[in-house]
C-alpha cells in the first residue's frame, strides 16, 4: 500500500476512535499486522499516533467539561510506571499476535456500543481497587502498544463509574500518559518508528481534530463506528489464524 493511502487510512482510523476518546492504537496496530510490519516497528509507530490522537480527543472532551479529575487519577497513578515496565518486554511474536487479537475483539464491541447502554445511575469508584486495575491495564498496554482506554472505557461503563462522554475524556487522558511512558521506554529499548511515521501522524492529526470535534460536540458518526468494529473484527480473526 502507497504512503498516501495508509496515510488516508490511518486519519479514517484516527477520525472514529478520537471521537469515543481513544487514540486509535488497536487500529493502526491492526492494519501494520496485516500490511506484514514486524512487532519493533509497529509498537512505537502506534504509540506515537496513539499520543498524538488521543490528547488532541482530550483537549475537545475537556474544553465541552466532560473530564473528571477524580476518576482519571487512581487509574493513571499505577498505569504510568507499569506501561513503562511493559514497553520493555518483548514476547513471541505468535503470542503478541494472539493478545493483540483479544483487544481488537474489545475495542470492536466498544465501537458497536454494546458497552454503552445509557444510565444515570453513579456508583462509587473505591480508590484501591482502582489503582489495581490501572496497574494491570497499564502493564497490557505497555506490551502490546496501546494506552489502555480499550481496555478502562468498557469497565468505566459497566460498574456505572462514569457516563459516555465523561467515559471518552477520562479514558482519553488515560491513553495520552501510558502511550508515553510506554513510547519513551520502547524508544530506550532500541525500538525504531518506521521512516513514514511522521506521514502518518500528520494524517492521524488531521482525522483525530475532526473526530474529537464530532463526539465531545456533534451526534457521533455511529455508520464510521460500526464499519470500523467490522474491519477490527475481521482483523482479529485474521491475526487468531495459524
Amino acid at each position: 500500500m502507497s504512503t498516501i493511502g495508509l496515510g488516508l487510512l490511518f486519519a479514517a482510523i484516527a477520525l472514529m476512535y478520537a471521537s469515543v476518546g481513544h487514540g486509535g492504537a488497536s487500529g493502526y496496530l491492526a492494519v501494520m499486522a496485516l500490511l506484514g510490519y514486524s512487532q519493533d516497528v509497529m509498537r512505537p509507530s502506534a504509540l506515537l499516533m496513539n499520543l498524538f490522537v488521543s490528547g488532541i480527543s482530550f483537549l475537545q472532551f475537556a474544553r465541552a467539561r466532560h473530564f473528571r479529575w477524580n476518576l482519571f487519577w487512581p487509574f493513571a497513578v499505577a498505569s504510568v510506571p507499569m506501561a513503562w515496565i511493559g514497553a520493555r518486554i518483548t514476547i513471541d511474536p505468535l503470542l503478541y499476535k494472539r493478545i493483540l487479537a483479544v483487544c481488537l475483539l474489545i475495542a470492536a464491541a466498544r465501537l458497536f456500543g454494546l458497552f454503552g447502554k445509557a444510565d444515570d445511575r453513579r456508583a462509587t469508584l473505591a480508590i484501591l481497587p482502582a489503582m489495581g486495575i490501572g496497574a494491570v491495564l497499564g502493564l497490557a498496554s505497555g506490551i502490546i502498544g496501546i494506552g489502555g482506554g480499550i481496555l478502562l472505557s468498557p469497565l468505566l461503563l459497566l460498574f456505572r463509574w462514569a457516563d459516555a462522554r465523561e467515559t471518552a475524556a477520562v479514558s482519553a487522558l488515560f491513553i495520552f500518559v501510558n502511550s508515553l511512558a510506554g513510547l519513551v521506554s520502547a524508544m530506550g529499548n532500541g525500538e525504531r518508528v518506521t521512516p513514514d511515521v511522521l506521514a502518518w501522524v500528520a494524517a492521524a492529526v488531521a482525522g483525530g481534530l475532526l473526530g474529537g470535534y464530532l463526539g465531545a460536540r456533534r451526534i457521533p458518526e455511529l455508520r464510521l463506528r460500526q464499519a470500523l468494529a467490522v474491519v477490527l473484527a475481521l482483523a482479529s480473526v485474521k491475526l487468531m489464524l495459524p
